[in-house]
């Protein structure tokens, strides 16, 4: 029986001391013997971590305590062993890079949708206003060949970072449509719809927390596939379970924060 708790979690808040930060929580989290990797920057918070549950938890409940982090959403899964092999906290100029300065935490959160509604929405064809739902995958090529939601818009990114220009280059097939991106856990598709905003997208959403939380909250249904994660279960079937893939197993790692 699986006996390893996995978190993934990514907080998008102004930050003033991410070094200082950085390590206080890579001290807490070695003294609590969880693996994994803690990501900060001036923007916020990325996160995986795996260990013991009761010292998951504890890390979890303490960093929870700080008011930056209030509202922590956090999503879980569950394995036979540690799935990363060492601790590793860093600061970065972006927990996830977007090349983008003007899309920061001060100025708001994207509008999000929750897994329940969404699933609704594409059941019905159709959100509550009766405009058809376009599903934008943000993630990187090798990540969609593993899973992605049926019929979802995939714009061929090498790099996170190659997103605003290739949106803006096919904005005209949204016209009329509510967009909701996705990525794996959440900052990814937060930042794509900020920018989409940013540029004057109408009727676009993030999906909150990513395909993790949609798994977690509503199952598989209207993915196909399974969710490409950065760790050594390679990937996550729709119950959350490893699914090690011959295309994951053979694409070059990318660093950890282009996990969400």
């Amino acid at each position: 029986m699986a006996s390893i708790l996995n978190v993934a979690a990514y907080h998008f808040v102004a930050l003033s001391d991410p070094e200082a930060l950085r390590g206080q929580l890579e001290a807490r989290a070695q003294e609590l013997d969880l693996k994994g990797t803690i990501l900060l920057a001036s923007e916020g918070l990325n996160l995986f971590l795996a260990g013991a549950p009761p010292a998951v938890k504890t890390f979890l409940a303490e960093l929870s305590a700080d008011a930056r982090f209030s509202g922590l959403a956090v999503k879980e899964s569950w394995s036979e062993r540690v799935p990363f092999r060492k601790l590793r906290a860093r600061v970065k100029r972006e927990i996830i890079r977007m090349n983008h300065p003007t899309i920061r935490p001060d100025h708001g959160r994207a509008v999000a949708v929750d897994a329940h509604t969404l699933k609704r929405w594409l059941d019905a064809g159709h959100d509550d206003q009766g405009r058809a739902v376009v599903m934008l995958d943000t993630r990187n090529d090798f990540e969609i060949l593993a899973g992605r939601f049926n019929g979802a818009v995939d714009l061929g990114l090498q790099k996170f970072s190659d997103f605003p220009a290739a949106i803006d280059k096919a904005r005209e097939q949204f016209d009329g449509k509510t967009v909701v991106s996705y990525c794996t856990g959440g900052i990814r598709c937060e930042k794509a719809a900020l920018f989409m905003n940013q540029i004057g997208l109408r009727h676009h959403f993030q999906l909150e927390g990513g395909i993790l939380a949609y798994f977690e909250h509503v199952g598989g249904e209207h993915f196909e596939g399974s969710c490409t994660v950065f760790d050594e279960r390679r990937a996550l079937t729709s119950g959350l379970e490893p699914e090690a893939l011959e295309a994951a197993r053979e694409s070059a790692s990318p660093a950890p924060e282009q996990a969400h």
